[in-house]
């Protein structure tokens, strides 16, 4: 029996996007299947032009902008797929995408399953968000198979094997509802960027087992919210690691908070002196916001290691197939020159 899917997009005034991704995702070659729209209160007509196009597609239209974490736990509850997939408005899917996936879920057990993601617009390349799977070190840097911070990998198949990884990219992110539904979904208080690695490691502290599924190809434009660069982007990046580590890091996690907040200062300083002063500011401010809601989010600590099971980074190297590194990846990257996940020592 083939597994049901329910494909959640959220949108928010990008019609655009709509118009151009959309016909892929409904072309898709595969049974038991549902489409869902989440419009964020767009005052674009994206409701209106996906219900007289797609009309096999579900609308459902909110009140006001609920960003992507709320406006998919919203639109969660409307699905009635076993796994949900929460689909961004500007990735471009294969016919064949879910066939994989399916598999995946069915014969390899998977509880959160990402393709593999390239470039819409070189689609030879790897794409930044999510590319062949993504990992972390023990500081909670994340990087990927075929991205390293900045330098995304040419795909030649050097990452064609299907691995257990230790977080999924929110672009194309597949998982079964009732996970989903079991760890509360999204962290909303994220915003944007890095709730899929947080909900990741909720989902690790209930010992689920998340996959790159490679033989799954998506393409993904990225940059749509929060473009590459942006000061906006600068913050929720600087910000939300604060909050994840916060959550789930295990019990040296004052010590390693400590020094991720000495190595964001030095971040901060390297874009001061490389002439960007907006950058330094938003750092600035991220921290600032992180020690506001510090109270909140040692609450949500609280609860999230009543879940179950620490994961630890002490002893969860990536041979125990978490995706964990104990090996700092910035001093891989920037002081031994490795910018290629085939030449990492993990």
């Amino acid at each position: 029996m083939k597994t049901t899917f329910s494909i959640i997009i959220v949108t928010w005034n990008a019609i655009h996007h709509l118009k151009r991704f959309l016909p892929s995702v409904a072309d898709t070659d595969y049974p038991n299947l549902e489409i869902i729209i989440a419009d964020n209160a767009s005052d674009d007509g994206s409701g209106e032009w996906v219900e007289n196009h797609y009309p096999q597609c579900k609308v459902i239209t909110f009140d006001e902008n609920h960003g992507y974490c709320g406006g998919n736990n919203r639109a969660a509850r409307h699905a009635n797929g076993e796994v949900l997939i929460f689909l961004n408005n500007d990735v471009e899917t294969d016919p064949n995408w879910l066939n994989t996936l399916d598999l995946a879920f069915r014969n390899k057990k998977a509880d959160i399953v990402q393709p593999k993601m390239r470039s819409v617009e070189n689609r030879r390349y790897f794409e930044y968000a999510g590319a062949a799977g993504g990992f972390i070190d023990w500081l909670g840097y994340p990087f990927c198979r075929g991205r390293i911070f900045d330098v995304v990998e040419e795909d030649h198949g050097q990452y064609d094997e299907s691995v257990n990884i230790f977080w999924a990219s929110g672009a194309a992110f597949a998982i079964r509802k009732d996970l989903f539904l079991e760890t509360g979904g999204f962290d909303e208080d994220f915003e944007f960027h890095m709730e899929e690695i947080d909900l990741c490691w909720r989902c690790h502290h209930l010992d689920s087992r998340i996959i790159c599924e490679p033989g799954s190809i998506v393409y993904h434009l990225g940059g749509g919210s929060l473009p590459m660069g942006s000061p906006r982007k600068v913050f929720y990046n600087y910000r939300n690691s604060l909050i994840m580590l916060t959550k789930n890091l295990d019990h040296l996690w004052v010590l390693k908070l400590l020094l991720r907040m000495i190595l964001d200062g030095v971040a901060g300083i390297r874009s001061l002196l490389y002439g960007r002063p907006s950058e330094l500011w938003a750092i600035i401010r991220a921290h600032f916001s992180f020690y506001s809601m510090f109270g909140k989010v040692l609450a949500k600590r609280r609860e999230t290691k009543r879940s179950g099971d620490a994961v630890t980074f002490s002893d969860s190297p990536v041979k125990s197939q978490r995706g964990i590194s104990r090996r700092l990846i910035i001093i891989q990257a920037f002081v031994l020159g490795k910018d290629k996940f085939s030449d990492l020592n993990l």
